[in-house]
């Protein structure tokens, strides 16, 4: 498969796509975390907002910044009235334009994969939080079929197309992100596994919603229309259906979560 630069520019097709997933994830990631209230918040990687507005409602910052590469996605998130107190501006995981220990709590939520170095981004983390602070994030796990788009993306190379996934999913592995985060000097680090379910009303609300990502859709646009019929009756037989037609998927994550020693 190729390795290209997924590009997140559509903050609408996100919240339809992935948005729902990650607040579904994020629900579970935050009961496991159980951060104290009135905490600094960084949200690393913000994207669209949906885990941003989510991490308001539960946990009742003193602040929240989220920083993101997409103007398009932040501009969604800015508009989500939820985020009327979080400050949201363009940035790069790997180079946080923040001053050393501004933090209390640093999290990247579906995020770490599509960092270039994952090991800068995590120094990057470690460096913007104060002594005590916690650094976490939850992934899908890329290469062992937790991922929510696996079966749209296994017929797709069923019938040899190669479509881009995240440069560094290697970096989803629970084994890896321990010793990330034990490596950047983290400790009481903790990994656990989420697991979560979305039903669909029928196939082709599961086929409109998933074109909208954007590891598919633009490779589904070029395709002749014998080619998409293939795919997409490939892709039907992969996600069965209940008796009433609905589809239920199961996606996993991996998460991880530790403290700069005090």
């Amino acid at each position: 498969m190729t390795e290209q630069v997924l590009r997140f520019v559509d903050g609408a097709a996100y919240e339809q796509n992935m948005g729902i997933w990650s607040r579904l994830a994020g629900e579970v990631f935050l009961d496991w975390l159980a951060p104290p209230l009135g905490l600094r918040w960084i949200d690393i990687g913000c994207g669209n907002g949906a885990f941003t507005e989510l991490l308001i409602a539960r946990c009742a910052p003193a602040e929240v910044q989220g920083i993101d590469p997409s103007e398009g996605q932040l501009d969604y998130a800015r508009r989500r009235p939820g985020l009327h107190t979080a400050k949201l501006l363009q940035g790069d995981a790997m180079a946080i334009p923040f001053a050393d220990g501004r933090f209390d709590a640093a999290v990247m939520a579906l995020v770490l994969v599509f960092v270039p170095d994952p090991r800068k981004g995590i120094e990057e983390m470690v460096r913007v939080l104060g002594r005590g602070g916690i650094a976490a994030t939850y992934m899908w796990d890329m290469l062992g079929g937790g991922f929510p788009l696996d079966p749209i993306l296994a017929e797709m190379r069923a019938i040899g197309l190669s479509p881009t996934r995240p440069p560094r999913m290697e970096a989803s592995q629970i084994e890896m992100l321990r010793q990330l985060w034990t490596d950047a000097g983290l400790e009481k680090v903790e990994t656990r596994e989420i697991a979560v379910q979305r039903t669909f009303a029928n196939f082709d609300e599961f086929w409109s919603v998933n074109l909208k990502a954007p590891s598919i859709g633009p490779a589904v646009a070029a395709m002749s229309a014998p080619d998409l019929d293939k795919l997409r009756e490939g892709v039907r037989a992969r996600v069965p259906t209940d008796s009433s037609g609905r589809i239920t998927r199961t996606a996993r994550a991996n998460a991880v979560r530790g403290h700069l020693p005090k």
